[in-house]
């Protein structure tokens, strides 16, 4: 049931999200807070105020996915955020780094081929 991955596009939601907020009120933010369509395929990354819970949401093959993860100790490490409220993209190895619990902004990237 677990599908995400490196293919994905992956969206960080800028400001704190209420970690109670539900299937219907998540996709309301993606849609009005965020301008983007939840049937999409994206997967849309909420965070609270403390960085302590994340929740991401994704339309899956028959219907919405929430996986919610609360860290027992520590927080998450946010990216520098645009000022303006912009949503965020976000990467697979960032949110993989962002849930082991490691700053990718400390992390040094080695050059690798990308595909245009």
């Amino acid at each position: 049931m677990f599908n995400l991955n490196a293919s994905m596009r992956y969206w960080l939601y800028p400001f704190p999200t209420d970690m109670r907020k539900g299937f219907y009120t998540l996709s309301g933010l993606v849609t009005e807070g965020m301008g983007q369509d939840v049937r999409s395929g994206d997967v849309f990354i909420f965070l609270n105020r403390h960085c302590t819970s994340m929740k991401a949401l994704h339309m899956e093959h028959g219907g919405l996915v929430i996986y919610y993860m609360k860290l027992e100790k520590g927080n998450f490490a946010l990216p520098p955020l645009d000022e303006k409220g912009k949503i965020h993209p976000f990467s697979w190895q960032k949110l993989m780094l962002m849930v082991q619990g490691i700053d990718a902004e400390k992390c040094h990237y080695k050059k690798r081929w990308k595909s245009a």
